[in-house]
Order: structure tokens, then C-alpha cells, then sequence
């Protein structure tokens, strides 16, 4: 098993979106790297051997421009296209601009995934450990298994010192996942407090654990997808110009059932992310610490 193909999966076609098209993506690296480029080069240190971008088509020149340029001599990469009329058969979308949903960007990557993967997105830092605990799971998981994974964070590891956060809390049960409590998370005289967004009352989560949308899936995942995307346009019909096709409701829906487990891998790893405009210097000095401590060269690509 050990001698397969791993797969990283980085969900990207918001990207161009959310920065105004990629030639405006801010580097936060001393030679104008992307936070993608430190996942990319942490999942290589790592172990992984391929990497699977899912972007939107017309994004396709500039991003091999960019950032397909910089890795092709280092790992194998394919490119999958999250197109809105990717759809089941009889459906049709009416008019919108961004993406379906994290599922259905998932589901766009079928055709270049052949064995068990790591799905990330483009716009967070996950920390070298993170990969590492990732990649002993899928070097060792069946193929053709049901049992999937996904790797949490501290949520004092994933904190804007900006405001507040939305994070998925983790309840488990004997390190399996039961279920995510989608929360609005912030520091507060008492300590970081939760309060969920189904309404139950606010609680103090110093020491609980985070989904950042780091999933370990095999391919069996595929199937899911697909019997699930009809049930998903139908219920979102009449409003189809904003619905979005998410992964972790998908997760939810089948660990309820019992159709697949998830089992919580924790990292000690510290996540950062650009929520708030002042996050970015924040997230500058941390990798400049880093390189100083040799962690990552003061040229990631360019040694």
C-alpha cells in the first residue's frame, strides 16, 4: 500500500473571486509567495506525488502562469475544472457567478483521482505537521474503504487576533468525528468563546478542537457526491443563484447514517488564514520567523 499515489487536492476556483483575479493575489513570502506555495511545498517534504488543482476554466493560463510554473519540475499536476453546468443529467443552473459549493469542486476533481486524497483550500496555511499526520493515514488507508478522515486544530491554533472567526467545532467520540457545530468564534475577557450558530447557548472552547476543511477521503467519496448532488438541486431549486453544495453538510448527513466514519487526526500545527485585511503583516512576521528558523528557504522554489 505504502508504494501508491498520493494525491493533494487544492480547492481554487474561488480564488479569483475572492482576490479579483489571480495577478491581484498579494504574495505573503519574502519573493511573493502565495500562501498556496507553502502548502504545496510542505505536502512535497511531506510525501505527496501529485497535485490536483480544481480552479475555473478561464483561470487555467494564468494559474500554470503562476503557480503551475513554479512546482512542475518537482510533482506531477493535473489541472480539474469546476464548471457550474458540470450537473446530472435533466439539470440545469440559471444564471450565477461563483462556484457550486466545496462538494461539488470535490466532485469536478472525479476523473483525476484514482486513489485515497487530501482535499485543502487555496487560502489557508496549514503547517508542515499537518501534512505529515495527513499522509501516514492515506499511505495506509484501503483503497476502496468508507472510512475517511479529516485533520483538526486547536482553536486557539487558528485565532485572528482581528476579530472574530466562523470555525466548525469538533464533537468525538473515541477520536471519531460525531458532529461540527458551525460556530461564530471569538477571544474574550473570559477566554475564546463559541456561540453556535444553531442558536444553543454560548460556551468556552480554550481547549476544543476546529475543522479547517482538511479532509482525507478515498475515492468511495465520489459515489456520495453523486447520489447526493440531485437530492441537493432539488431541495435548493428555488434558489439556485446562491445555494452552495458543501462538503462538510454532505459528511454530516452521512455519519448520521452511518454509511462512513471520520476519524479526527489532532496537529499541533498553528493554522492562519487572511481573514481580516490585518491579518496579512501578522502572517508575514510568522513566516519570517520560520525562515529564519529554517524552516521553509528564504527562496521556496529557488533553493
Amino acid at each position: 500500500m505504502n508504494n501508491k499515489e498520493i494525491t493533494l487536492v487544492i480547492m481554487a476556483a474561488g480564488l479569483g473571486s475572492r482576490f479579483g483575479g489571480l495577478k491581484q493575489i498579494e504574495g505573503v513570502g519574502p519573493n511573493n509567495e502565495f500562501i498556496i506555495d507553502y502548502s504545496i511545498y510542505d505536502a512535497i517534504q511531506a510525501g505527496f506525488t501529485k497535485i490536483v488543482f480544481i480552479i475555473k476554466k478561464e483561470m487555467h493560463e494564468i494559474f500554470k502562469e503562476t503557480i503551475g510554473s513554479r512546482i512542475t519540475d518537482k510533482i506531477k499536476v493535473e489541472y480539474a475544472f469546476q464548471n457550474i453546468n458540470n450537473l446530472p443529467n435533466g439539470y440545469t443552473l440559471p444564471k450565477r457567478e461563483k462556484p457550486l459549493g466545496t462538494a461539488h469542486a470535490i466532485l469536478c476533481a472525479k476523473d483525476y483521482v484514482k486513489t485515497p486524497f487530501l482535499v485543502i483550500n487555496a487560502d489557508d496555511f496549514y503547517g508542515r505537521d499537518a501534512f505529515v499526520k495527513a499522509i501516514t493515514y492515506l499511505k495506509n488507508v484501503p483503497i476502496d474503504s468508507n472510512n475517511y478522515a479529516m485533520i483538526a486544530y486547536y482553536v486557539k491554533n487558528t485565532m485572528s487576533e482581528n476579530g472574530a472567526v466562523k470555525r466548525g467545532i469538533c464533537k468525538t467520540k473515541d477520536n471519531y468525528l460525531i458532529d461540527l457545530v458551525e460556530s461564530k468564534v471569538q477571544k474574550e475577557k473570559e477566554g475564546i468563546i463559541a456561540y453556535p450558530m444553531n442558536g444553543d447557548s454560548a460556551t468556552p472552547i480554550e481547549n476544543e478542537i476546529a475543522s479547517m476543511n482538511m479532509f482525507l477521503f478515498t475515492p468511495t467519496v465520489f459515489t456520495y457526491l453523486e447520489q447526493d448532488f440531485p437530492l441537493f438541486l432539488e431541495k435548493n431549486k428555488n434558489n439556485l443563484e446562491e445555494a452552495e453544495y458543501f462538503i462538510s453538510d454532505l459528511l454530516q448527513k452521512y455519519l448520521k447514517s452511518e454509511e462512513i466514519t471520520m476519524k479526527v487526526i489532532e496537529t499541533s500545527a498553528v493554522w492562519y488564514g487572511i481573514t481580516y485585511k490585518e491579518d496579512k503583516p501578522v502572517l508575514m512576521n510568522i513566516l519570517n520567523k520560520m525562515i529564519d528558523d529554517e524552516i521553509y528557504p528564504q527562496n521556496l522554489w529557488n533553493r
